[in-house]
């Protein structure tokens, strides 16, 4: 499974600081992640609704591989709307994760219910 390799320095905040290691995704794993966010109609399947927060933040963290040995991430922090991490930090980690796990902007708008 391919992976990526990124270092950080200290403009996110000197906690963040480090190489963060992310590997690809299967796809059942993804799938599993995206369901569990999605509300489905019983009868006729269509998407009621879609947390894409709580999809993108557990596809990083199912991904994430090595973080610096303080260890600055975890789920709650990901998800977390008063402490959690900087937006163009998680923008970054979005990014390289999406790239990894094929997650396109189609599929995410669809998986969002949007």
């Amino acid at each position: 499974m391919r992976t990526e390799t990124i270092e950080l320095d200290d403009s996110f905040g000197v906690e963040y600081k480090g190489v963060y290691v992310f590997q690809e995704i299967t796809w059942a794993k993804r799938s599993r992640i995206i369901q569990k966010h999605t509300k489905y109609h019983q009868i006729t399947g269509q998407v009621l609704s879609s947390d894409y927060i709580a999809i993108q933040a557990e596809t990083i963290w199912a991904a994430l591989r090595e973080q610096p040995l303080t260890q600055p991430l975890n789920l709650e922090k990901l998800l977390s709307e008063e402490n959690g991490i900087p937006i163009e930090l998680g923008e970054l980690f979005s990014k390289v994760v999406n790239k990894l796990c094929g997650l396109t902007t189609d599929e995410a708008k669809n998986s969002s219910g949007r």
